[in-house]
């Protein structure tokens, strides 16, 4: 999708159709009455008949306006002006986009209703580009017949005043690079998972970095982990036929010696919990237990489409959790790239023992930071649901920063405590600790685990459990949380807005 920003009259923009917003009780944004004077009030006229109530998402298209030379204006309503903020544009957006990608439009040109100021603008914006990204977002790859949209959208605009130009432009290659980053993100996830294996995810990230000088990727296999140490994340991949990658991205956009964030996602492609095997409802779902994976190549895309000028690392654990005669065994004991000594009381409790592997091997990049991005418990599902990650760390100022991040670009997350009182539930009689900690407290405990790994560096933990993807009739990968590290991301780059 190409984005682009138009300053002038609204009613001398030659469009497909012009998509304006309208509150409550009929009352115009500023750009919008000044589109309606400019084209005699055919706006408010219809509005007058009051067959449009401007709810939230609901929209009425009109053809052929006087006046005007877009060929359509499609009203979309933006609900209680009052209550109006960036999220209520998105999502009153996301459906009318929708219906304009299913028409011939192939173009059109948004009046987006923002404030004056200039933060406002970029906010707006971002929040329009995500909605339209969103809103064309297609997965068909493993269908026999594709049917796309005759005309589908592939260019949007905005009309915006001088004024806040350079922050609309800003907020278009920013959401772009973001949709970009969150679409990788979700054909990945979306994939099945006898195709997107852990080798198919490590030439997705070497595809990645085909023509960009300043990314190198590297794979390493199960030999060179195992000479390596990695016995936890070998451990894992035992039960499965497909052999287990860890994909290392390294971005470096800025100075040589600045010390790099480093990301480092959970890669299950499919994940049966092994011989401590799951509930066969929903366990199809499974196949989204790489998003934090996923969400590691989606970041450092976004990343690299913008040049950020900041260092980053990705590290990127991928197997399956299968059982077999050679998997785990609740009650084995295995030894970490650490040294220490795990036993597994539940197999599947795997993605922490990929992750303290990689959370390891992440040392010798003597990274700034440290963000871990993992489908991890169902815990965090029960406290959270599908609204905010999960979020623990061991340095408060990161935690803060990810947090400011996610509530500006709305991929929130949530603090839970890290308190050393939950360490006890992972004590073990026979080994240096155990990989489960009880019923209690189960997102935390799976934290305080991966927190034994990390004491060397910042690090923070987001577990998107409950927002990488939905169930049910919606169901499909989110690509969260590409906004919010992407959004982290740009602040650290100190990056305009």
């Amino acid at each position: 999708m190409d984005y682009s920003c138009k300053t002038g009259p609204a009613e001398r923009v030659k469009t497909a159709c012009l998509v304006v917003g309208v509150f409550q009780k009929n009352r115009l944004p500023a750009l919008s009455k000044q589109l309606d004077d400019a084209i005699g009030g055919q706006v408010k006229r219809v509005l007058q008949r009051r067959d449009f109530s401007a709810d939230s998402g609901q929209s009425l298209l009109l053809y052929e306006p006087n006046d005007c030379a877009a060929t359509r204006i499609l009203l979309v309503g933006l609900g209680d002006e009052k209550a109006f903020r960036p999220r209520v544009l998105r999502n009153a957006l996301e459906p009318a986009i929708q219906q304009l990608n299913g028409m011939n439009a192939g173009e059109c040109t948004i009046l987006v209703p923002f404030a004056a100021g200039k933060d406002d603008v970029y906010r707006f914006i971002r929040e329009a580009v995500d909605a339209v990204e969103a809103a064309v977002y297609r997965f068909d790859q493993c269908k026999s017949e594709s049917k796309p949209p005759k005309k589908p959208l592939k260019h949007v605009d905005f009309v915006v005043s001088r004024s806040q130009l350079n922050a609309a432009k800003h907020a278009c290659a920013h959401g772009r690079a973001i949709g970009t980053g969150a679409r990788l993100a979700k054909d990945l996830a979306n994939l099945p998972g006898n195709i997107c294996t852990p080798s198919y995810l490590a030439e997705q990230a070497r595809s990645l970095a085909r023509g960009r000088r300043n990314l190198k990727v590297s794979v390493l296999d199960e030999a060179q982990m195992h000479k390596l140490g990695m016995g936890s994340l070998l451990s894992v991949s035992r039960g499965s036929r497909q052999p287990a990658k860890l994909i290392v991205l390294e971005y470096k956009g800025g100075k040589a010696d600045a010390k790099p964030v480093a990301l480092v996602g959970k890669g299950l492609t499919f994940d049966a919990g092994g011989i401590s095997i799951k509930p066969a409802a929903n366990m199809d779902e499974m196949k989204y237990d790489m998003c934090g994976g996923a969400s590691v190549l989606g970041t450092i895309a976004a990343c690299a489409e913008l040049d950020l000028p900041l260092n980053l690392v990705g590290v990127v654990p991928s197997s399956e959790n299968l059982p077999d005669g050679d998997a785990n065994k609740p009650g084995d004991i295995v030894t970490s790239m650490s040294g220490q000594t795990i036993e597994i009381l539940n197999t599947d409790a795997e993605g922490r023992l990929i992750l303290c592997d990689a959370l390891t091997y992440t040392e010798r990049f003597d990274p700034a930071a440290v963000i871990d991005i993992a489908t991890l418990t169902g815990a965090c599902i029960v406290a959270l649901g599908d609204q905010a990650s999960g979020l623990l760390a061991n340095d408060d100022v990161l935690a803060g920063q990810l947090l400011e991040s996610g509530t500006a670009c709305g991929d929130r997350a949530w603090q839970l405590p890290l308190w050393d009182e939950y360490q006890q539930q992972l004590d073990s009689n026979f080994a240096d600790m155990a990989n489960i900690g009880g019923k209690g407290a189960g997102t935390i405990t799976a934290a305080c685990f991966l927190s034994r790994f990390t004491k060397k560096f910042k690090w923070a933990h987001l577990d998107i459990a409950g927002t990488a993807w939905l169930s049910g009739a919606k169901k499909g990968a989110t690509g969260r949380p590409v906004p919010l590290l992407t959004e982290f991301l740009l602040r650290r780059a100190k990056a305009p807005m």
